[in-house]
């Protein structure tokens, strides 16, 4: 089993999130620490995989403008325009 290291660290919290971080603690039976640890997390995983999205997207248009451009080289290449005016 590996041994986590924890740091400790202070955030300013609006009164009316403090009073319902209180609450679910006491609903949950568990610490503070526990469900802001554990929704930071799942914060930070969601924001991870949005900007997967957002990556992948974009590769996705990149990839759409480099066949648009090799295939408009294509026809310009293998056209036969002579007796175009």
């Amino acid at each position: 089993m590996q041994h986590q290291h924890h740091t400790t660290t202070s955030v300013r919290l609006p009164a009316a999130l403090q009073a319902q971080l209180e609450q679910a603690a006491h609903a949950m039976h568990r610490g503070k620490s526990w469900i802001i640890v554990h929704a930071l997390e799942a914060y930070l995983q969601q924001m991870q995989y949005k900007l997967f999205e957002e990556e992948a997207r974009r590769q996705s248009l990149l990839a759409a403008r480099e066949d648009d451009e090799e295939e408009m080289r294509f026809w310009e290449e293998n056209s036969d325009t002579t007796d175009w005016e």
